[in-house]
């Protein structure tokens, strides 16, 4: 397994880009945003076709691969998040040239299709990211904006939650770099230049919007790629907003997710909170984690 590396922290005085990877954004969507960064220290710099549309994407493929590749090259900016997910990040991924990534890392932020951005890093040149709520999401929960303040700029994190009723919880514990995100995603890049191997590793999956017996499929596929196989540890954030047919499936998302996991011997939580949901914590992707499962609930801590 590849040591991860960690990019330097923020400061204040520091200043991050926010560009729109994937669906277009209005500007009065990110005033909340811009406001809390300012208020931590930092200056922002929006990306030039920020505002942008093309159709539902924020420009086109051409355009969002010149933002996202400006702020990846500017040494003054410390830090990128994207403003929000969406579809649009797999379509120029491969357009992105990470040299300049590569030789200065700096924390990429964001979630559900971010994923493909978190994966294709931690694949090919093994640096944490941050999983974490976006700047269309900034009012959501506050304490959710707070763990990406501390995740950014290197506080203490760490998460204690109880189960939902009837969770079926796997109680455990295992230390692993955590990896993961968005189902859909990973389910998407398998076979690709972005695809993450889990051997070992404690995987997060998180989704919305979803026909149930197409999650089946995708967790079938993942099993059957050996994403489970030799894991140390999951984590099951938000299923949320499931669909069902007129002919029910019968299970649900995480019905469907533990009948997979209970093939194999690895402490399982469920409804931790991440994903799209109101509160979305913090993860620093590719950090070691140790993952303490009860019936009751779980604790994450970051080592």
């Amino acid at each position: 397994m590849h040591p991860v590396t960690i990019p330097p922290f923020l400061r204040a005085g520091d200043t991050v880009g926010i560009c729109a990877p994937a669906r277009k954004i209005a500007r009065e969507d990110l005033e909340t945003a811009v406001h809390t960064l300012e208020s931590w220290g930092l200056y922002v710099a929006l990306s030039e076709n920020l505002f942008g549309a093309d159709n539902q994407f924020s420009g086109t493929d051409e355009q969002r691969t010149a933002d996202l590749q400006r702020l990846l090259d500017d040494p003054g900016i410390k830090a990128v998040i994207a403003a929000r997910g969406g579809y649009g990040t797999l379509r120029i991924i491969d357009r992105i040239d990470f040299t300049s990534f590569r030789e200065n890392p700096k924390w990429i932020a964001g979630y559900s299709d971010i994923t493909v951005l978190h994966s294709h890093i931690h694949r090919n040149f093994h640096t944490a990211s941050l999983h974490a709520t976006m700047p269309v999401n900034f009012g959501k929960d506050a304490y959710s904006t707070e763990t990406l303040r501390r995740a950014l700029f290197g506080e203490a994190l760490g998460y204690k939650c109880a189960s939902a009723p009837g969770a079926a919880n796997v109680p455990g514990l295992c230390e692993g770099q955590l990896v993961g995100g968005n189902l859909s995603l990973l389910y998407a890049l398998q076979g690709s230049a972005s695809d993450i191997s889990t051997a070992g590793k404690i995987l997060f999956l998180e989704d919305l919007d979803e026909y149930l017996y197409h999650v089946d499929r995708m967790v079938m596929s993942l099993d059957r790629a050996g994403k489970f196989s030799d894991l140390r540890g999951l984590i099951v954030g938000g299923m949320n907003e499931m669909k069902d047919n007129a002919v029910p499936f019968g299970k649900t998302a995480e019905t469907i997710i533990a009948e997979t996991a209970a093939k194999y011997r690895f402490p399982v939580c469920f409804g931790f909170p991440a994903g799209h949901d109101v509160k979305n914590y913090a993860l620093p992707l590719g950090k070691t984690i140790r993952l303490d499962v009860s019936e009751a609930g779980a604790s994450v801590e970051f080592l």
